[in-house]
């Protein structure tokens, strides 16, 4: 194995004995050019997706230039983690990851989609959800957005239906607009404003979801397109909100689309909100940088 590589590799034929489903192939590349030389790099990320419901990871490997060791940990969220440092001088970093997956279709029982808010009064529950319950760093919960999420589900009675509607809402409601947010754009202005990327939709939908009662986390990854090209944010990292619901687990929610995240898409980490899932986060000591951002996401499945 080359140095500055990482690979990890995943055969359950078990799980693979499945037909159904889609395999997907990820490229992800991303290149730093620096305005002069740089040194005591340190970054963290997360680029290699763990096993999921609905989702098999076939094999990961990770490439960083100039080489250097890698170091594989699990966060508190259960994503898988590198971290890796350049205490020398250079000039240009590049971090390539190389992902192969195999994901199943989504299927919900009746039970996961008409189940109410009494299903998280169970204390294994609220367990497993309590950290995905209250504001975080890019997520706010208060005033304005519990009122609106309130007014749009308060007739409501199932958790899905619930969900379903604040993203039919934010997919109405808001612009898809590059430019407009930027990572640390607070949720404030970007529920006012109404226009933001995937990133910025996911966020609301957290925050309006956790306003009413409903535990919601944070996805990133990757969104496979198809010939047809009719999905916003594919052959780019994506985010999606997911809920909690009964005997299904954690089900994703992609307003930016207004559909479930199913066998397109590729989860990598998740987390409370977007800090705790960033792919590529570090810093060094030195000038500015441009950045060179490169994925592609293909179709295995023949």
């Amino acid at each position: 194995m080359a140095a500055g590589s990482t690979t990890t590799v995943n055969s359950d034929s078990s799980y693979l004995m499945h037909g159904d489903g889609m395999r997907l192939s990820v490229l992800h590349r991303t290149t730093f050019y620096y305005h002069g030389a740089i040194f005591q790099n340190e970054n963290h990320l997360h680029l290699e997706p763990r096993t999921f419901p609905y989702q098999k990871t076939l094999s990961s490997i990770i490439r960083v230039m100039p080489a250097t060791r890698l170091i594989r940990y699990i966060d508190l969220f259960e994503n898988v983690c590198h971290r890796f440092e350049l205490l020398h001088e250079h000039s240009r970093l590049e971090v390539e990851s190389r992902i192969k997956v195999h994901n199943l279709p989504l299927m919900l029982t009746d039970f996961s989609k008409q189940a109410d808010l009494t299903f998280y009064q169970d204390s294994e529950v609220q367990e497993q959800t309590w950290q995905f319950m209250h504001a975080s760093r890019h997520v706010d919960t208060y005033g304005n957005v519990w009122q609106i999420a309130h007014q749009l589900t308060e007739s409501i009675d199932s958790i899905f239906r619930k969900s379903w509607t604040i993203m039919e809402w934010i997919n109405a409601s808001f612009t898809y607009e590059k430019g407009t947010t930027c990572v640390e754009s607070p949720f404030q202005q970007i529920f006012h404003q109404k226009t933001g990327v995937c990133q910025d939709f996911a966020h609301v939908m957290i925050g309006m979801c956790r306003s009413v009662g409903i535990p919601a986390r944070y996805a990133s990854g990757y969104l496979y397109n198809g010939p047809l090209d009719h999905l916003v944010g594919a052959q780019a990292s994506h985010a999606w909100a997911e809920v909690f619901l009964p005997t299904a687990g954690w089900i994703g929610f992609d307003p930016t689309n207004q559909t479930l995240a199913d066998e397109r898409y590729v989860k990598i980490a998740v987390g409370r909100d977007y800090e705790d899932v960033a792919p590529i986060k570090g810093n060094y000591h030195g000038t500015g940088s441009q950045m060179e951002v490169q994925v592609e996401v293909k179709n295995i499945s023949v």
